[in-house]
C-alpha cells in the first residue's frame, strides 16, 4: 500500500511538471498548391522544420491547389480556427492574378483586399499571430515583360498595405524573389531559378522562402 501511494504521488508530480512545461508554438501556413507542395521533402515547411527545435515549434500546412483568397475565407473555421493555432502565414494571391488569364476566373483587386481583409480580422479576433506574405512570381524574367507582372506587383502592394494597416507581420516574397532574379537569371529566363513553371517553387525556390520565412518566425 505504501509503495502504490508513493508510486501515484511520483505520477502526480510528473503531470503537475509536465503541465508546466512550455507548449510549442503552433504555426499553420495556409494558402495554395505552393503550399501545399511545401509540406514534401525539401518544401519550404519541411525546411523549417529541420531549422527550428522540434519541441518549441509545431508546424502545419494547410494549403490546397487552387485556391484563391476567397477559397481560404471559406475554409478557415475548418483548416485554421479551429487548429488553434499561436500563427498564421497567408500566402496567397497567384491564383488570384494567374487565373485570370490562365481560367478565365480570378479575383478582382477590390474583391480580393475585401476578403483578405475578412480573413485577418477573423483571426486576430482569436488572438492568432497574422503574417501576410506577398505571391512571388508568375515567370521569371528580370526585364518586367512577365505578362502579368503589373497586376501581381498591385497585388502585392495590397498586402503591403494590409500587413501596415493592420498590425500584421509581412513576408515580402515578391520583393525577395525579384532581388535574387536579378542576380541569379541574367539569361533572362522566364522559369528554372526559382521555379519549375513560372510558378511552382523548385529546390531553390523552396529554399528561399524557408530562410525569409525563418527570419519572421525568430522575430
Amino acid at each position: 500500500m505504501k509503495r502504490l501511494t508513493l508510486s501515484l504521488i511520483a505520477i502526480a508530480g510528473m503531470l503537475q511538471l509536465w503541465s508546466f512545461m512550455p507548449k510549442p508554438t503552433r504555426i499553420i501556413f495556409f494558402g495554395d498548391s505552393i503550399t501545399e507542395a511545401a509540406v514534401q521533402a525539401g518544401g519550404y515547411i519541411s525546411q523549417l522544420r529541420d531549422s527550428l527545435p522540434p519541441d518549441a515549434y509545431e508546424l502545419t500546412g494547410a494549403g490546397i491547389s487552387g485556391n484563391k483568397v476567397y477559397d481560404l475565407y471559406l475554409r478557415l473555421d475548418d483548416d485554421v480556427l479551429a487548429k488553434q493555432p499561436d500563427r498564421v502565414f497567408v500566402f496567397v494571391g497567384v491564383n488570384d492574378v494567374w487565373h485570370k488569364r490562365l481560367l478565365g476566373t480570378g479575383t478582382d483587386a477590390d474583391k480580393f483586399e475585401r476578403f483578405y481583409t475578412a480573413l485577418i480580422k477573423k483571426m486576430q479576433a482569436q488572438g492568432i499571430r497574422v503574417t501576410l506574405c506577398t505571391p512571388a512570381v508568375i515567370g521569371e524574367k528580370t526585364d518586367c515583360t512577365n505578362p502579368l507582372d503589373g497586376e501581381l506587383n498591385q497585388y502585392a502592394q495590397i498586402i503591403r498595405r494590409l500587413a501596415a494597416q493592420m498590425n500584421c507581420g509581412l513576408c515580402d516574397l515578391r520583393q525577395a524573389f525579384l532581388t535574387c532574379n536579378q542576380a541569379q537569371n541574367p539569361q533572362n529566363r522566364e522559369k528554372g531559378i526559382l521555379t519549375t513553371d513560372g510558378v511552382h517553387l523548385n529546390a531553390a525556390g523552396n529554399t528561399l522562402v524557408a530562410q525569409q520565412m525563418l527570419i519572421e518566425i525568430r522575430r
